[in-house]
């Protein structure tokens, strides 16, 4: 929150002319974009650990999935 705070702060300075706000507005929002990141990988790992959410590949339902009912290759006419 305190980077997007300081983003919003060197913007403001480099529009009013500070050309060296400009480089600052950048890394605070690229620091800002890698925290959020990192709070969402740290989020969803924690989700796991709690139960909150199943590993990726493992069904959310294993009961609720039926397979595909088998198909005839070419439909009704070349099942008779």
């Amino acid at each position: 929150g305190y980077l997007v705070y300081v983003a919003i702060d060197f913007g403001g300075s480099a529009r009013a002319g500070r050309s060296e706000a400009w480089w600052l507005l950048a890394l605070a929002s690229l620091g800002a974009v890698a925290c959020l990141f990192a709070g969402l990988l740290l989020g969803s790992r924690l989700a796991r650990v709690l139960g909150w959410a199943k590993p990726p590949g493992e069904p959310a339902n294993p009961g609720a999935e039926r397979p595909a009912p088998q198909r005839v290759p070419g439909g009704r006419r070349a099942a008779r």
